[in-house]
């Protein structure tokens, strides 16, 4: 490829970024703005006064850093739980010959068919007469056990087929058994496979927001999703400045985190394509 294609390219790329990345640089700007300034038309892209009281501000409005704990914590466990999950779960379907295999794989497929808002009435209704709701462990539970684990097994099982059966052969000569071969063979190969699960499973629990709102009454329980709703003036109005602040806060550690790890993102995506 000659270097002016190349260049032409790149800028094409660049242009494309553009309605991607906008969005983004106007939150982190407009949180350093006077509330006046941030509807400005046509907006800046840089302040015109630089103002961090906003970000004094979210810690006072609210109980951000309890929230922000809450956030974190929650999605590590449920990060760490669906990775066992799904990587037992995917093994199990793609190494283990039972009868009724694919049909039982395709009935656990079907439950991403099923909209969440569909079930949160009966599972809220479920964790509420065990005396768990206004808990994180529906927040914790469900996302383990539903739909999120079961797209991770999904990758995790397309990962696994395409590993060589000589492999699991070489384990059972040296006298490993069945769960010897996944924990010492199977689950150290499958590195990328787990690494792109941790990321989108991460995600998807940092940004959820319907589930705490229905399960979550207790501000100092809420998850950050939740809280960034709550800053508002005395007369119910929005405080665009406080809330993009906390956005900030709230979306830069993903992004920093995703931009280090996406090669691992995508090559553990790539790898679940080899075969099956």
């Amino acid at each position: 490829m000659s270097r002016r294609v190349r260049l032409t390219l790149y800028g094409l790329l660049c242009v494309l970024c553009v309605p991607f990345v906008f969005p983004t640089w106007w939150m982190v700007t407009s949180s350093v703005k006077p509330i006046s300034d941030v509807f400005a038309f046509p907006p800046a892209l840089l302040p015109r006064r630089w103002d961090l009281s906003p970000y004094r501000q979210v810690f006072e409005l609210q109980p951000f850093t309890q929230q922000y704990v809450n956030s974190l914590y929650i999605a590590a466990l449920v990060t760490v739980g669906t990775m066992a999950v799904a990587a037992m779960a995917g093994y199990a379907f793609a190494r283990i010959r039972f009868p009724g295999q694919n049909a039982l794989f395709v009935l656990v497929l079907i439950g991403l068919l099923i909209p969440s808002e569909v079930t949160i009435v009966p599972l809220f209704q479920m964790f509420h007469g065990a005396g768990l709701s206004d808990t994180h462990w529906p927040l914790i539970l469900v996302p383990v056990l539903g739909a999120p684990s079961v797209l991770a097994t999904f990758i995790m099982r397309q990962f696994f087929i395409a590993l060589p059966g000589e492999l699991e052969e070489a384990a059972r000569v040296d006298g490993l058994g069945r769960f010897g071969t996944f924990y010492r063979v199977a689950l150290p190969l499958a590195r990328p496979a787990l690494g792109a699960v941790a990321i989108f499973t991460f995600l998807h629990s940092w940004n959820l927001y319907l589930e705490p709102i229905v399960y979550l009454s207790t501000p100092s329980r809420f998850t950050l999703p939740q809280a960034l709703t709550q800053f508002v003036d005395n007369y119910g109005w929005p405080l665009w400045n406080v809330q993009l602040a906390a956005a900030t806060m709230t979306a830069l550690p993903i992004l920093v985190v995703f931009v280090l790890a996406q090669r691992q993102f995508i090559e553990g995506l790539a790898h679940t394509g080899l075969k099956g």
